[in-house]
């Protein structure tokens, strides 16, 4: 199984881009100096970043709003300093802004994405070919893809419900379809995808067959609880969304009765690993 990096570094011919995973947000922060010494190749990328940040900010760029600061390894000493970082969204802003000829690649790569998502405003079949060919070219067969679309058709029937119950706030859907999956797994969403050692990749793109069953189950009880009781509001919502996960739960304890094995799988579908993983999986077997 080939290591994945946390960097981003091969898009950037092999530059060391420092980079740390917030599992709870589910993105990357990036080094910006790291970034701007590998577009620039500046010998002195951290006063490059300062007179660009103070030009930005004169300009009423917001990025610097966006800016945080973590504790990165220094690739000099070892150490550990706080280091302006930008998540993916931020760091693509980033290049936008660089007047360098080694951003250009990627301002056209980004506007060739831009120019993409138009036509699909105009023709949605085209987003749909995009999607079918990309589940293709990760090796699921004809017959996962279909199941996989209804899946998701069946997923907005779910939300369509929960915003008639007032829900409207991406984190609110998120809390509802946490409190499903620890109904009946016992982990939320990013505990789930953790144990799989999974990071932005799709929980259900990784599932065994009985974990999508089970999580079908939550949402489908969760889905007909509601539109018999029309719960209103986040705590009515949440009432209703664990008892769509004890309904899966119930399930899930009589399948492992019946089969003698868990339901609940760290398997994934990935042909890679991700290098610190790897690192606490040996850890552990040299315990």
């Amino acid at each position: 199984m080939n290591n994945k990096l946390e960097t981003i570094s091969n898009l950037f011919e092999g530059n060391e881009i420092r980079s740390i995973w917030d599992s709870e947000k589910e993105d990357y922060f990036f080094s910006v100096v790291d970034v701007i010494g590998a577009l620039t190749e500046s010998p002195r990328p951290r006063k490059y970043w300062n007179a660009l940040k103070t030009k930005l900010d004169n300009e009423g760029s917001q990025l610097s709003s966006k800016l945080g600061q973590l504790k990165l390894k220094s690739q000099k000493d070892g150490k550990s300093y706080l280091t302006d970082v930008l998540d993916t969204k931020g760091i693509l802003r980033l290049i936008e802004s660089v007047p360098s000829p080694k951003a250009e690649p990627f301002k056209l790569w980004l506007a060739s994405l831009g120019s993409e998502r138009i036509d699909e405003v105009f023709d949605p079949e085209i987003a749909a070919n995009r999607v079918v060919n990309y589940y293709r070219n990760k090796g699921y067969s004809d017959e996962w893809i279909k199941k996989r679309l209804i899946g998701i058709v069946d997923r907005f029937k779910l939300t369509d419900i929960w915003k008639d119950g007032g829900i409207e706030k991406p984190v609110e859907y998120a809390m509802l379809t946490n409190e499903i999956y620890k109904g009946w797994s016992g982990m939320k969403a990013s505990e789930y995808k953790a144990y799989k050692g999974l990071r932005k990749e799709s929980l259900r793109d990784n599932m065994t067959d009985i974990e999508i069953a089970l999580t079908n189950i939550g949402e489908i009880a969760a889905r007909d609880i509601a539109t018999n009781e029309h719960p209103q509001g986040l705590n009515e919502n949440m009432k209703v969304a664990k008892r769509g996960g004890k309904v899966a739960n119930d399930a899930r304890i009589s399948y492992e009765k019946e089969t003698k094995k868990s339901a609940i799988s760290n398997k994934n579908a990935l042909n890679y690993q991700y290098a610190d993983e790897q690192q606490k999986i040996e850890s552990k077997i040299n315990e």
